[in-house]
């Protein structure tokens, strides 16, 4: 699993946009590719605010290399799920976390909330994964998901590349060393592993049985300090 993370990385180092596009795309679609999404989005608003992409069109280019695969992997996940897919979700999506149970939640959500919910679903760190499925899963319009779809993905890009920005241009500022960048990442890294742990235990005391699978793919699918901040307050605000 290392040594694929470690591939990847030296492929967004060396490819800069394309490697985003390629590996945003991917995960989008629905690979599993073993990198958190929110912390490719930080790495790369912090380097865009260090001025490493500014021979690629700076911020707006980085944003839409983003942006782009997350409209283009939700139209295929939410076309699939609501069409030849539909078996095949729930067959596989218990491996992945998107059990039965969560599914028709989430199904049910969508179809009271309508473009409203697909939104807020898709900017909720822990709730990303199940919304577009069953988005499919509940034959929502595309009237009522595709604004949810580009909304959603706006706000949850839009705010991770504040967080990242914003980082990049302190981190810039304090002219920090390469080993104290590296010890930073790992920390982040740390912190996400553990804040998903101690989401998984409290899920476990709601008799929410969550599997070491389903925690891996949520923790790939949110695993910045913010969306671990966000996922546990609501927990609680569910308890």
């Amino acid at each position: 699993m290392s040594q694929i993370a470690e591939i990847a990385n030296q492929f967004l180092t060396q490819y800069g946009l394309l490697a985003i596009f390629v590996i945003m795309m991917f995960k989008e679609i629905g690979f599993p590719v073993p990198i958190p999404a929110d912390l490719i989005m930080l790495g790369a608003a912090a380097s865009t605010a260090a001025g490493a992409f500014d021979g690629q069109g700076g911020i707006l280019a980085v944003f839409v290399a983003f942006l782009i695969p997350m409209f283009i992997g939700g139209f295929f996940q939410y076309s699939l799920a609501k069409g030849p897919g539909r078996a095949f979700v729930y067959r596989v999506g218990k491996y992945i976390g998107l059990t039965e149970t969560r599914l028709d939640k989430a199904m049910d959500t969508v179809r009271k909330g309508g473009a409203t919910a697909v939104t807020v679903g898709l900017t909720t760190p822990g709730l990303r994964i199940a919304t577009t499925p069953a988005s499919g899963l509940a034959n929502l319009s595309l009237a009522a998901y595709l604004p949810g779809l580009l909304l959603g993905s706006f706000f949850f890009l839009g705010w991770h590349f504040a967080l990242g920005f914003l980082g990049g241009l302190l981190i810039a500022l304090l002219s920090l060393s390469p080993i104290v960048l590296v010890g930073i990442l790992i920390a982040v890294v740390i912190l996400g592993i553990v804040g998903w742990r101690y989401a998984r235990k409290r899920s476990k005391q709601r008799g929410e049985e969550i599997s070491a699978r389903e925690a891996f793919v949520e923790w790939t699918d949110a695993a910045c300090p913010a969306c671990i901040a966000i996922a546990l307050a609501r927990q609680r605000a569910d308890a």
